[in-house]
């Protein structure tokens, strides 16, 4: 009679610790007075195109680039990037050519 094989219990649980997403805001983004004017916004464009906006209440950071594209990394949640997707847009509505 064969052995049987004993085997091991996986456990196969998971905990989502980051959501990357993108979105395009159909627009131009002026990155240097969004950095000279909006509080937690840096833009550095000789070491990176995009302007670095880190939403601290939302715990989220953005990367916003000229031609309105964004991505959205440190999100725990659809809802969390949403949120944060609609308070960029509030920071930038007096920034948008």
């Amino acid at each position: 009679m064969p052995k049987k094989k004993k085997h091991k219990r996986i456990n196969m649980s998971f905990k989502v610790e980051n959501i990357v997403a993108s979105a395009n805001l159909n627009v131009e983004l002026d990155l240097f007075n969004i950095a000279m004017e909006v509080d937690n916004v840096e833009y550095e464009p000789e070491q990176f195109p995009g302007a670095i906006m880190r939403l601290k209440e939302i715990g989220t950071t953005l990367l916003l680039f000229k031609n309105g594209k964004v991505i959205c990394s440190g999100a725990k949640s659809e809802k969390q990037i949403e949120q944060s997707i609609r308070r960029a847009v509030e920071l930038l509505e007096d920034f948008i050519e």
